[in-house]
């Protein structure tokens, strides 16, 4: 049977098509990239707003209307934070983010009985990580790997705590074995994810710098990045020891959410921003031309206009590389949504646009600060436009021209000095190859 993946959300969930993709593969299936060729549909949500809802639901709805033999499976965060409602969307089997590994019996089942499905499994206090694996991720250059899930700060806009449960942490020896089997098959970069990342190893004693160490000892392997980190965990002596890491790419996406303390503390976040500015200016310490990405909310309840214009000056004095900018959505289920003073949708319509706006010059200047400077580049796309696409450890968008178009660069390190800036991206000239520095690169 054909089988068709559609995912909603983060890295996290990308990583987790993969594994089921995987799963569906190792017992008969056929993954297929056509929606025509399905006969089953699985669809990963993401709950994290109620407009991510409202997507997934108009996608159900379409699926049904669309292909009305085929076979609908929601599984994710949303049936697992609203197990009763779920259970009304027109899915034919119904599981939760608990025990993936199950959903191939599920579909068996299904196909079985021919009578719907509904199995989400709660979350205990002492859940262990379930170890799944991804050894692929189809059209990808770098892999994402999943080492974190669940949280437990329960930050009064969020429904995470809900929908994955409390801090868990796949053992070290499964992520080494897992990297190995990436770098087996190709894979140069991996990167590592979670839900609450920078609390991987909380529970065994171990830190995130742990498994970045494990990771980097990997013949293969040459890069290693993270994803998404809450800062109030990070320590200098971790950042000392990521220093002395070669392969590991100074790109750091450290959540902020508001550059305003008293919003900050409305949103249960665990520092201020004082805190903060502290821990951006100890990484660029150790990590000079690093990468600062960071994600903020515009229009948080009962944030007035002071604190809007507190939070726009506290992007333009950081100054990161780059920002994504959000209108608070109640969720609910969450603290924030029972708050009083939502502010009105034009309200943080217009925020949103001052916050993206502060961000975009800051990225200009990011970029324009890398001019003169030379970095390893990872080529990720085949060429387009006569252009080929790569990124730099900081994680900046690199565009070279085709004098070196006669082959594909994509999986190939080389080494580009940067001599001006585009929209969003550094143009420049390859000086020489990134793993085989005597290579002439006219051979390219």
């Amino acid at each position: 049977m054909y089988i068709h993946f559609i995912t909603f959300g983060c890295k996290v969930n990308t990583y987790e098509t993969a594994c089921m993709t995987a799963e569906f593969e190792a017992n008969g299936f056929t993954v297929t990239q056509d929606r025509s060729q399905a006969d089953i549909f699985v669809i990963n949500s993401c709950t994290v707003t109620s407009e991510s809802d409202s997507k997934l639901r108009q996608t159900l709805r379409g699926l049904k209307r669309d292909f009305p033999n085929a076979i609908i499976v929601l599984t994710g965060c949303y049936p697992q934070a609203f197990p009763d409602e779920a259970k009304t969307e027109c899915a034919d089997i119904i599981t939760g983010t608990k025990n993936r590994k199950a959903i191939v019996s599920l579909v068996s089942r299904y196909l079985d009985e021919k009578s719907p499905v509904f199995s989400v499994e709660p979350y205990l206090p002492r859940d262990s990580f379930e170890q799944l694996s991804a050894e692929r991720v189809d059209g990808h250059t770098r892999a994402f790997m999943k080492i974190q899930d669940g949280c437990n700060s329960f930050c009064t806009y969020c429904i995470i705590p809900y929908s994955r449960g409390r801090i868990r942490s796949k053992p070290l020896a499964a992520i080494v074995s897992e990297a190995e089997q990436l770098a087996e098959n190709g894979y140069r970069e991996i990167v590592l994810v979670g839900i609450n990342l920078a609390f991987y190893g909380a529970e065994y004693g171990l830190s995130l710098v742990d498994a970045v160490e494990a990771v980097s000892r990997i013949n293969g392997i040459e890069r290693i990045r993270l994803g998404s980190l809450e800062p109030e965990r990070i320590k200098e002596s971790d950042l000392i020891r990521l220093s002395a890491v070669k392969k590991f790419c100074p790109s750091f996406h450290l959540s902020l959410q508001s550059g305003c303390t008293r919003t900050l503390r409305a949103m249960n976040r665990r520092y201020t921003t004082e805190e903060y500015e502290e821990l951006v200016n100890l990484i660029r310490r150790y990590f000079p031309d690093c990468g600062i990405t960071t994600d903020v909310m515009a229009g948080f309840p009962d944030e007035s206009e002071d604190d809007h214009l507190e939070s726009v000056r506290f992007i333009e004095k950081i100054g990161f590389s780059d920002i994504h900018v959000f209108p608070y959505s109640p969720r609910k289920g969450t603290k924030a949504a029972e708050m009083e003073n939502q502010i009105p949708a034009e309200v943080k319509k217009r925020r949103a646009a001052e916050l993206a706006a502060a961000g975009r010059k800051c990225k200009q200047k990011f970029l324009q600060s890398l001019v003169g400077k030379e970095f390893p580049v990872l080529f990720e796309r085949e060429k387009k436009d006569n252009i080929h696409h790569g990124y730099a450890p900081n994680y900046a968008h690199i565009k070279i021209l085709t004098k070196y178009s006669e082959k594909s660069l994509r999986k190939m390190i080389f080494y580009v000095k940067i001599d001006r800036i585009g929209d969003d991206c550094c143009l420049g000239e390859i000086t020489r190859s990134g793993s085989c520095p005597e290579e002439n690169i006219s051979n390219i």
